[in-house]
């Protein structure tokens, strides 16, 4: 089934009557069905209308969201950071709610009914990695300013090997999406486990909230690639300053989006010794999507002429907002009208699009990594996981290996797009897995690292 035929039996599966917005207040548990399993999605809503969602076999507790008021008695349930939202109508004996969670341009049928309090707690998982201490290094917490962003102020862990240094450093550099320092996601804690296996080896290691998250400052809804390219050259100029960090031998780590980040902050003059690219982004971010919904939906078992239909859609959807990069409401009006003409409900039309016509959207779809990767002159490591569905490896790698052949790029074919042992590389298998990130993965950056280290001093 292609996303605009699931839009259009959900719109029609949950249009309500004209009615006021019901109320809602309690906790609500309902089940995803995904790539052969079973999510459980929880919402709890206080009588004072503060909403989280949990979702419990993923081990994510207490994520932020918010009640939006909807025509005609619909409820909304929007998470901002996962870029989703439910829609959903009231049962008329007010047990249940009967509607979809809508994420990425995936929109999957879900019925949430209403639970006691103790249904919506989640189960710790083991999380095997995460440092404990005491830990053989020192931390720090920081934070610095971005001069070139009004407003925002970062603020990180630094963490420090043993004696005074200078030390060789790395600056991490989040996915997409609001992450904290850790990048923490499905109950892991990727930067922490990143952080300690470089400190270990005598690397220290800056990682910061994102900006607008947790300890740091500024909008983070109206930034783009761009803009966390400023805030990761504030972060090396801060790191450089220091007297116990040698400013020769800083290097840039980014994980997903953060992959296109760092070269892109080179290309703008930050003066680093190396790169390191973890699922990094080779092509424009509207071939990412169209093939990140191709393999998706392909690995959850859609029949091939669905897959197909959807490729097309989604071209042309990503075409409209490439023609309107530059004017979000140009880029609503006309994508929506095109849906519309092919038969999607004009509020269905509008919810696809509003999706992918924020300012984020628009310049990671029309933005081409390769200028700032063909003009990359210090050493780069690209690493991608062979079953990564949102950062294709296939799709990417022989971009990459064409833009800077110089690069040194491994496949580890069995990981996952956070770099875990995976199964179908499915998003919903991320927080049912105990590792945070592979062995194999993390000796090829370690060991990369310290060697680059080594030959900067020798």
């Amino acid at each position: 089934m292609t996303i605009l035929n699931s839009l259009m039996s959900v719109a029609l599966m949950v249009a309500p009557a004209q009615a006021a917005a019901p109320e809602i207040g309690g906790v609500w548990e309902g089940s995803l069905s995904l790539g052969g399993q079973s999510i459980r999605i929880v919402f709890r809503i206080d009588p004072a209308g503060v909403v989280v969602m949990d979702s419990p076999d993923q081990g994510a507790r207490g994520i932020p969201a918010e009640r939006q008021a909807v025509e005609g008695g619909m409820v909304r349930l929007a998470v901002p950071s996962i870029r989703g939202h439910f829609d959903g109508r009231l049962s008329e004996d007010g047990h249940a709610l009967t509607g979809a969670l809508s994420q990425g341009g995936m929109v999957v049928p879900l019925v949430l009914n209403r639970t006691a309090e103790t249904a919506a707690v989640a189960v710790p998982l083991a999380r095997p990695q995460h440092p404990v201490a005491p830990l053989p290094y020192r931390s720090e917490e920081v934070s610095f300013d971005n001069p070139s962003a009004s407003g925002v102020r970062l603020a990180g862990t630094l963490t420090l090997p043993p004696g005074d240094g200078p030390f060789p450093a790395a600056i991490l550099i989040t996915g997409s999406g609001p992450h904290d320092r850790d990048e923490t996601l499905y109950g892991h804690k990727p930067f922490a486990v990143w952080a300690d296996a470089l400190t270990r080896r005598g690397i220290a290691v800056l990682r910061y909230d994102d900006r607008g998250v947790e300890g740091s400052t500024g909008a983070f809804n109206i930034a783009t690639s761009a803009d966390f390219a400023s805030d990761a050259a504030a972060a090396f100029a801060w790191l450089a300053a220091r007297a116990d960090i040698d400013h020769r031998g800083i290097g840039l780590i980014g994980h997903s989006e953060g992959g296109l980040v760092a070269p892109l902050a080179v290309q703008q003059g930050v003066d680093a010794d190396w790169v390191v690219m973890l699922a990094g982004p080779a092509v424009s971010g509207g071939d990412i999507l169209v093939e990140q919904q191709r393999q998706q939906t392909m690995a959850a078992g859609a029949p091939p002429e669905a897959i197909a239909a959807d490729v097309v859609i989604q071209r042309e959807l990503m075409a409209i907002i490439a023609r309107n990069s530059t004017d979000g409401d140009a880029a609503l009006r006309e994508g929506t009208a095109w849906l519309v003409e092919q038969g999607a409900p004009p509020a269905v039309a509008a919810q696809i699009v509003s999706q992918v016509s924020g300012p984020w959207f628009r310049w990671f779809i029309t933005h081409d990594p390769a200028p700032a990767l063909t003009s990359l002159d210090v050493p780069l490591l690209a690493v991608y996981g062979g079953r990564d569905v949102q950062v294709p490896a296939e799709l990417n790698a022989p971009v990459l290996a064409q833009a800077q052949s110089n690069a040194e790029i491994v496949i580890l074919p069995t990981l996952n797009h956070l770099f875990q042992p995976a199964v179908t590389g499915l998003p919903d298998e991320y927080g049912l897995i105990e590792t945070t990130i592979d062995p194999s993965a993390l000796a090829a950056v370690v060991d990369w690292v310290a060697a680059q280290s080594s030959r900067r001093n020798p």
